[in-house]
């Protein structure tokens, strides 16, 4: 309806003109208003039942745009009212009416304001009034020029020309001012904002063809009328059309920067060539205070904007002196150069860092002092920095070159060349000597594959070394030599820690010079060492390199304390295999090397695929005597011990016996790994508190008995190991008298010092105390006389020759002898024969043990002799 308003509107005289245009002004304003409001309500609104409910960026977005439409809706209410008055206001000048069109204006305005939803600092606001003042000031004088004055010297009234004229540059003042904000916007509903501004626009123009016809006397044109009708319309429809957001910004951002310059300039020159070409003309006030406001407004902006550039140019200044400071406080060195190297500024710390002074290097070329190897990367570069046409990218790159310093060396650097601030054909360059860096980082390096104590490349580097080595060899190119030092325990626990890593040192030492220089030579670990040798299919070359190095090491001893330090060496030999991984071929080495060590050191064992067999093996028993102990697979039997005069057992000594399932595991195959893995300790004292508990019980029927037990280095040396005896006795009520604890001659020797002591605490007890295999060891007199001894054990070897060798026989009379003398027990092991027994009844040995005496038997069996009889 309002349309067909409009178009009969359009077809009246020009005397009903204005009222006709009044009427479809209110129509369409009114639709405009009603239209707003509907939507900024449905804005605003809540989601519907079971729709999905909005998210918080839409809902910000919603809020703007119902805001800035209720806003628009009352300034089209209020310019409805002020043209549905205007045909009925008396004044012809200036009425109440336009005060009610110019409410609308800047409620309208603030609405397209609101929409465009942007926020600027307090400067920049400032900024837009004064350029919406430029423009509007512009486009008056060049409307001036053009029209208003022929208008002003026609006017039926020039004295109320101001006032008249007063409205619409105040309504064109409004929209320069919004112009900026809603161009820019980023708003979904920015079509919304940008049809405000066009209504905002379309009642400036309507505005001025209704001033111009009351300052002529005429009525307006209906054209002028049409337009605000026809901008309502449009903006009636806006909310109901599809989201547009705004695309490209940066053009339109210069055009809106430049927009104001380009009016001023073009009104300049439309006033200039007026003034020129014109007949002279009295001057009209407004007009010259117009003018003369524009140009102070443009000098306060020169003004405004020249300090801002001191102000930013002494920043810059401030930054880089900072800069400057900063870098030379840090160390580093900064200067300016082209691209082509050419320095043209530099900072003093260029003198600290390299001995130069600053002038003998402006001018001069910097890939005079640069590693000429590093020269073609730097220039290349600097290249890409220069043909790089993103001149918005900082234009940064990272340079690691070497440097040469005034005194000739060649320093490690690391240096970032910049675009320069001033612009692009500088470059700000930082550079930093790392040769600090650099060193930390090599010995860093060196450290992680290398061994602190000698040097020598250590197990990570052998190891990778290896790996590096082998694929593609054939069998035997390759070996891997594996060397322990025997003995070398003892040395850091007689001279100490430091002593015994200096002998490692000279150990080294001694090994690289029989190595050849295509070897490596590497510390393993502890006292043992590894050599890789490639054989080339000699295999005799890497075994008469192992034996070079057990000679090296035994040829002659150590110095270490201000003493000889005699050691050997246990040497294991392992060969590539096809396709062995480089760790099983380590492993053989170590192998091997591990069996030489079993055979007594001091020799060379080449690997065999036995030996890991072996090895297995010893792991598989290890893990069956873990579980026998938790299963109770083990049994105990009790060998006799006589009286040889008498034929009267005294004492049986405990024999541990293992039966794994119905297979009988003979002592010597399980004694060995569990005296290495440990399982000695809770075996030992599970058999010392069986074995208690059974002679204590016989000991309660009133038979008179003694007991053995031979101990092992590992049992003596456990920790409670004499706690353990003494809370075995309590528990059996044995009394300590009755046990006899054997140890063999070895053990005397090694850790003689805390042997003894454990052996006193345990005679201290009253437990008794045998050497068994005596003359077999290396025990003394001296041992004899330091250690309270009740017994010796002699050794079967001895026994088997009595009667067929007559130096065996005179060994055995001997140690009887010497028995005796020292007042003690001697009993003979091993009898086995009737003449063995003779002699030694003649030779006045008190006591024995063997299968010609008793053999090993079961508790039951024990019993049974009891019962029966106390001889055998």
């Amino acid at each position: 309806m309002a349309g067909a308003v409009v178009f009969a509107a359009a077809l009246l005289t020009d005397g009903q003109a204005l009222l006709t245009g009044a009427v479809a002004g209110v129509l369409a304003a009114s639709v405009a208003a009603a239209s707003l409001l509907v939507a900024s309500a449905r804005a605003a609104g809540q989601p519907a039942k079971g729709q999905r409910a909005e998210s918080a960026d839409a809902q910000r977005t919603e809020r703007p745009m119902a805001l800035g439409a209720r806003w628009m809706a009352a300034g089209a209410v209020a310019w409805a009212a002020g043209v549905a008055l205007r045909p009925f206001a008396e004044s012809f000048v200036v009425s109440f009416t336009d005060l009610f069109i110019l409410l609308g204006t800047v409620v309208t305005a603030g609405g397209a304001l609101i929409i465009a939803d942007r926020r600027f600092p307090a400067r920049v606001v400032l900024r837009h009034i004064s350029d919406a003042y430029l423009c509007a000031a512009s486009l008056f004088l060049i409307g001036w020029v053009v029209t208003l004055r022929h208008v002003y010297d026609d006017a039926a009234d020039p004295a109320g020309f101001t006032l008249v004229m007063l409205p619409p540059m105040i309504t064109l003042l409004v929209t320069c001012a919004v112009i900026p904000s809603v161009l820019t916007s980023r708003s979904s509903s920015w079509l919304l904002a940008l049809s405000g501004v066009g209504l905002l626009a379309t009642t400036t123009v309507a505005g001025l063809a209704v001033a111009v016809a009351r300052l002529e006397g005429t009525d307006p044109q209906t054209w002028s009328l049409m337009l605000a009708p026809m901008a309502f319309l449009l903006l009636a429809a806006v909310p109901w059309g599809p989201r547009v957001s705004r695309q490209g910004g940066s053009a339109i951002g210069n055009a809106v920067a430049l927009a104001p310059m380009a009016l001023v300039a073009v009104a300049a020159f439309t006033m200039l060539a007026h003034l020129v070409g014109g007949r002279p003309e009295q001057p009209v006030t407004g007009v010259v205070v117009v003018a003369v406001s524009v140009v102070l407004l443009l000098l306060l902006r020169m003004f405004v904007v020249s300090a801002t550039n001191m102000r930013l140019r002494g920043l810059v200044k401030l930054g880089e002196r900072q800069l400057r400071e900063m870098a030379d406080s840090a160390g580093d060195v900064v200067f300016t150069c082209d691209y082509e190297g050419v320095v043209r500024e530099m900072g003093a710390g260029v003198e600290v860092t390299y001995g130069y002074r600053p002038d003998e290097l402006v001018g001069g070329s910097i890939f005079d002092y640069i590693h000429p190897e590093d020269v073609p990367g730097i220039q290349l570069a600097l290249r890409a920095m220069h043909l790089d046409e993103d001149t918005t990218t900082p234009g940064t790159c990272l340079i690691a070159c070497r440097v040469r310093a005034s005194d000739g060396t060649w320093r490690p650097a690391e240096s970032v060349a910049t675009r320069h601030v001033r612009g692009d054909e500088l470059i700000l360059v930082t550079t930093r000597d790392i040769s600090d860096e650099e060193a930390l980082r090599n010995q860093v390096a060196h450290l992680t594959f290398h061994d602190g104590v000698t040097g020598l490349p250590n197990r990570a580097y052998f190891e990778e070394r290896t790996r590096e080595v082998l694929p593609g060899r054939t069998s035997g190119n390759v070996a891997v030599i594996f060397l322990d030092l025997d003995g070398f325990t003892s040395v850091n626990d007689s001279v100490g820690h430091a002593s015994g890593d200096y002998l490692l040192g000279q150990a080294a030492r001694r090994l690289r010079g029989a190595v050849r220089a295509d070897d490596t030579l590497a510390r393993w670990g502890g006292d043992e060492f590894a050599v890789l040798v490639e054989t080339g299919g000699d295999a005799q070359l890497a075994v008469d390199l192992a034996e070079r190095l057990v000679r090296a090491v035994s040829q002659e001893p150590f110095r270490v304390a201000d003493r000889d330090v005699a050691l050997t060496a246990s040497v294991g030999v392992a060969f590539t295999e096809d396709d062995l991984p480089a760790a099983d071929l380590i492993r053989n080495a170590d192998v091997a090397m591990a069996r030489s060590k079993e055979l007594g050191g001091r020799r060379v064992e080449v690997f065999a695929a036995q030996m890991h067999a072996d090895v297995v093996r010893r792991l598989e028993l290890a893990a069956d005597l873990q579980r026998a102990l938790i299963e109770q697979q083990f049994a105990i039997e009790y060998q006799p011990v006589v009286d040889l005069a008498t034929s009267r057992v005294t004492a049986v000594e405990a024999l541990v016996r293992w039966w794994r399932g119905s297979v009988f595991v003979p002592p010597e195959n399980f004694l060995g790994p569990a005296e290495d893995t440990g399982l000695i300790v809770p075996l030992g004292e599970w058999i010392l508190r069986e074995a208690c508990r059974e002679v204590a019980a016989w000991r309660a029927s009133s038979w008179d008995i003694g007991l053995s037990l031979n101990l092992s280095a590992r049992q003596i040396t456990a920790p409670r190991f004499v706690e353990t005896v003494e809370e075995a006795l309590a528990e059996s009520g044995l009394p300590a008298s009755a046990l006899t604890l054997e140890v063999i001659e070895e053990m005397l020797v090694e850790d003689a010092e805390e042997t003894i002591k454990r052996l006193s605490e345990l005679r201290a007890l009253g437990v008794r105390l045998a050497i068994d295999d005596f003359g077999t060891g290396y025990a003394s007199l001296a041992f004899l006389r330091q250690l309270p001894v009740d017994m010796i054990k002699i050794d079967p070897s001895f026994v088997s020759g009595l009667g067929r060798d007559d130096t065996l026989t005179l060994l055995t009379s001997t140690i009887v002898r010497l028995g005796h003398d020292l007042g003690l027990i001697v009993v003979a092991e091993g009898i086995e024969r009737p003449e063995q027994l003779d002699l030694l009844k003649r030779m006045g040995c008190t006591r024995g043990q063997g299968f010609l005496v008793a053999r090993p038997m079961a508790a039951r069996g024990v019993d049974s002799l009891m019962r029966t009889s106390l001889t055998v």
